[in-house]
């Protein structure tokens, strides 16, 4: 392992305390987008180690490593736009938020980690102008090519000038699923402050640790994933730096998501009654009793024993068994789970960039969706179990003839 490649942890990246104790460990995985080639297969991998810990001050919960960041996401392999499911909710953002904030011709529309363009496509739609922010080269030509400005970069207080001077001051800032891949938490937050504007919005989505653990969501938890927040952490950063969240929404996406809403405190927004309910529910529950987290990281292990006693019995049958999808989260199970070729035939994924390449660590080969209909396998292994509805009403025919699906998480059942 690179050391250049990765660094430890030495303060929680919310309050800067020293106080983080480890409550689980995954071992050492490699980076989960980082797909392999034939070619590849036969060179050392780099596998960096994947350990949870917890803030005993603030209660924020992080990875204890981080990887670098130019070695993860210069390349991606997630695209927004492959799911029915985030169309829909992409869609239904823009068309809120356009009507809430009465955004028009004369606003900005800002998204940190914009990927493909996928979300601004919609405000463009409506006339509402629009950039992107994304570090991802593929997927920065593939947006421009579809006629959404995007910058190749990451975000920061030096790039928000740069925003500020081309293109203003931004009524809306927008982050799904990637303010918890930031590790200088800091210089995102005074490049908010740069390039927001005085009653502007920071609206960010991201998996919530609620769900996570009473879900036992450890397949969220990866290397890009290097924050897992609940609100009472987000409050502590924000308040550092004049912000405050005014609302929140718990959404269904990545199988349960939150949306917050921040601004800057002297804009004196009313806190919604939502907040205060979510606030609440998180010490009702037990979230920051690090004996929840234990109980957690005891269940996580249980569902490792589960699958591969099911996979194993199933081989020992004779039965042929393949993954459906090849997500970053898939990519976790089948690395902690050690199941690979003699477990699982094969994945298949219908992003093309991923087809013909073997995954990370496993390295199973990926096939096309369609190799499922020629090859009618047995059992399919559902890896995004968090689209589990729009899969099982793809897969209708395959589970006509016969053919059964097992869903991992939150636990193993076959259906």
């Amino acid at each position: 392992m690179p050391k250049a490649l990765v660094k430890k942890v030495k303060h929680c990246r919310v309050c800067e305390g020293k106080n983080l104790k480890r409550f689980l460990s995954l071992g050492n995985m490699p980076s989960v987008n980082n797909f392999l080639t034939a070619y590849q297969l036969n060179k050392p991998e780099h596998k960096f180690p994947l350990n949870v810990c917890y803030c005993g001050n603030c209660g924020m919960v992080e990875l204890e490593e981080v990887v670098s960041p130019k070695y993860m996401f210069t390349n991606y392999v997630y695209i927004s736009s492959f799911s029915k499911t985030m169309l829909g909710h992409f869609e239904d953002l823009a068309l809120s938020l356009i009507k809430r904030f009465k955004l028009d011709s004369d606003t900005l529309v800002v998204e940190v980690g914009s990927n493909d363009g996928t979300l601004l496509k919609f405000f463009k739609t409506a006339g509402v102008p629009v950039l992107g922010i994304d570090p991802a080269k593929n997927l920065v030509k593939v947006a421009n090519d579809a006629g959404i400005e995007t910058w190749g970069d990451f975000f920061s207080a030096k790039l928000s000038k740069r925003v500020v001077k081309d293109k203003g001051l931004a009524s809306v800032i927008i982050g799904t699923n990637v303010f918890a891949h930031i590790d200088n938490l800091d210089d995102v937050l005074r490049g908010l402050d740069i390039a927001l504007s005085e009653d502007g919005v920071f609206v960010v989505e991201f998996p919530y640790l609620l769900n996570l653990v009473e879900g036992l969501q450890f397949d969220t938890i990866y290397h890009e994933h290097l924050s897992y927040f609940a609100l009472k952490p987000l409050m502590h950063l924000f308040s550092r730096f004049g912000f405050e969240m005014f609302d929140v929404q718990r959404i269904p996406v990545h199988g349960g998501s939150i949306r917050i809403f921040v601004g800057r405190s002297k804009a004196k927004r009313t806190p919604s009654k939502s907040l205060k309910e979510l606030l609440d529910l998180e010490e009702n529950v037990g979230l920051y009793d690090l004996r929840t987290l234990k109980k957690f990281a005891s269940g996580v292990k249980t569902i490792k024993k589960d699958l591969r006693r099911l996979l194993i019995a199933l081989r020992k049958s004779g039965k042929r068994v393949a993954g459906f999808g090849a997500p970053a989260k898939g990519n976790i199970l089948l690395n902690y789970c050690e199941i690979d070729n003699r477990l699982l035939s094969y994945v298949t994924d219908n992003i093309p960039y991923k087809q013909g390449l073997y995954t990370p660590g496993t390295h199973l080969q990926v096939f096309p969706e369609e190799k499922i209909i020629k090859d009618k396998p047995d059992y399919l292994l559902l890896l995004p179990w968090n689209f589990k509805d729009e899969i099982l009403n793809k897969l209708t025919d395959f589970r006509r003839a016969g053919g059964r699906i097992i869903v991992p998480v939150p636990r193993v059942e076959v259906i």
